[in-house]
C-alpha cells in the first residue's frame, strides 16, 4: 500500500513540474542585436610626439590644460641644430658674395675676357692688314701665317674664357640656391625643437617631464577633442556583415550603472584585429552623458532589426534543428529574428500551441 503511494506521489510531482514548463508564444516586438564591448574616448584623439631628438626643456602645458591649435606644447633642446644653422648661414653668405660680390670669381673672369677681347681685336687688325698686303703679293708668307695663327688662337681663347664665364655663373648660381635651401632646412629643424599642439583641444595625459631625453619615436602627451566623444566598440567578426552607419546602439556604461544611452554608428574600420578578431566601430551619443572620462568602458547592443507584432518563444524552448516539444510531439518549426533571449516562430506552432522546455 505504502509503494503505491509512493508512485502516486511521484507521478504527481512530475505532472506538476511539466505543467510548470509548459508555455505558450507570446506575440510581442522582438529585437535582434549584436553585443559589442564599449570604450569611451574624446574624439580627434592622438599621440602628439617630436620630430627631432633631443632633451625636453620645458613642459609648457599639464593634463586638463584646454590648448588651441598651433599653441606650443614643449620647448626641446639640442646644440647640433642651431651650430648647422649658424654654419648653413655662412656658407650662405659665402655663396652670395661669390656670386654677387665685387670680388667674386666672376669679376676675374670678366677682366680676363675683357683682356682677350682687345688682343683678339688687336690680332684682328693685324691678321685683316697682312691679309691685304698678302692679297697684293706684298710681304712674306710666314708673316701672314702667323698674324693669322695669332688671330685664330685669340679668337679660341675668348671663346674660352666666356664659355667659363658662363659655365662658371652657373655653378655658383646653383650652389647659391643650394646653400639657401640648406638654411631654409636648418632654419625648420631648429623651429621643429618646439612641439605644438595640432588642433583646438584638450591635453589628456603628458607622459615626459622636464630633462627627459625623447625621441621621435616616443609620445609626448595625448591631445583629443574637449566635449565630443566616440563610443568605440569591438565588434565580432561573425558579426561585422551585419553592422551598418546610422543603427541603433544601447550603450551601458559601468559608470551610469542604471542608465542606457542611446547612440548611432558613425563609422565603421574595415582592417580586422587579427590579435582578438574582431573589428572596431565607432558610435556616436545621441544625448551624451553629463561628464566623460576616457577610457570608460561598458557594453553595447547594436540594433540590426527589429519587427513587432511576431511570435515567439524562449530560446530554452527551442531544440536542435528548430524543433520544438507540444502536446502533439515534436514539431519542426520555422524561425527568424532572435536575440539573446526570444526566437521569432514564422510557422510550425499557433499562438494557442502550448510547447515544453528542452532537456539540453
Amino acid at each position: 500500500m505504502k509503494s503505491w503511494i509512493f508512485i502516486i506521489a511521484v507521478c504527481f510531482v512530475f505532472s506538476c513540474s511539466k505543467k510548470e514548463e509548459k508555455i505558450l508564444p507570446v506575440e510581442q516586438t522582438l529585437t535582434e542585436s549584436v553585443y559589442a564591448s564599449a570604450t569611451i574616448q574624446p574624439d580627434s584623439l592622438y599621440q602628439v610626439y617630436a620630430v627631432v631628438s633631443g632633451l625636453i626643456d620645458a613642459n609648457l602645458v599639464e593634463e586638463g590644460d584646454v590648448v588651441q591649435k598651433n599653441q606650443h606644447l614643449f620647448q626641446i633642446i639640442n646644440s647640433t641644430p642651431k651650430l648647422n644653422t649658424q654654419n648653413a648661414e655662412f656658407a650662405l653668405s659665402l655663396a652670395e658674395d661669390n656670386y654677387r660680390g665685387s670680388s667674386t670669381v666672376l669679376s676675374g673672369i670678366e677682366s680676363e675676357i675683357k683682356a682677350a677681347k682687345l688682343k683678339c681685336q688687336n690680332d684682328s687688325i693685324n691678321y685683316f692688314r697682312q691679309k691685304r698686303l698678302w692679297d697684293q703679293n706684298i710681304g712674306s708668307e710666314i708673316q701672314y701665317d702667323t698674324k693669322k695663327l695669332n688671330y685664330e688662337l685669340s679668337s679660341n681663347e675668348l671663346k674660352v674664357l666666356q664659355n667659363k664665364f658662363y659655365r662658371t655663373k652657373n655653378e655658383l648660381n646653383t650652389a647659391l640656391k643650394q646653400a639657401q635651401n640648406r638654411y631654409q632646412s636648418a632654419t625648420v629643424s631648429t623651429k621643429d625643437f618646439t612641439v605644438n599642439s595640432k588642433i583646438n583641444g584638450k591635453v589628456y595625459a603628458v607622459y615626459k617631464e622636464p630633462g627627459e631625453l625623447v625621441t621621435s619615436m616616443e609620445p609626448l602627451a595625448a591631445i583629443g577633442s574637449v566635449k565630443r566623444f566616440v563610443i568605440q566598440l569591438l565588434v565580432d567578426e561573425v558579426d561585422i556583415v551585419n553592422i551598418t552607419k546610422t543603427q541603433q546602439v544601447l550603450v551601458k556604461l559601468d559608470a551610469y550603472e542604471n542608465e542606457i544611452f542611446e547612440a548611432k554608428i558613425s563609422k565603421i574600420y574595415p582592417k580586422k584585429d587579427e590579435q582578438n578578431q574582431t573589428f572596431l566601430v565607432e558610435a556616436l551619443f545621441v544625448n551624451p552623458p553629463s561628464v566623460l572620462y576616457p577610457g570608460l568602458s561598458g557594453e553595447a547592443n547594436i540594433v540590426t532589426a527589429q519587427k513587432a507584432h511576431v511570435l515567439t518563444i524562449p530560446k530554452a524552448y527551442l531544440g536542435a534543428d528548430n524543433t520544438v516539444k507540444t502536446d502533439d510531439g515534436t514539431v519542426t518549426v520555422s524561425v527568424g529574428l532572435q536575440n539573446m533571449e526570444f526566437v521569432e516562430i514564422l510557422s510550425g506552432i499557433t499562438q494557442g500551441t502550448y510547447i515544453y522546455k528542452v532537456n539540453k
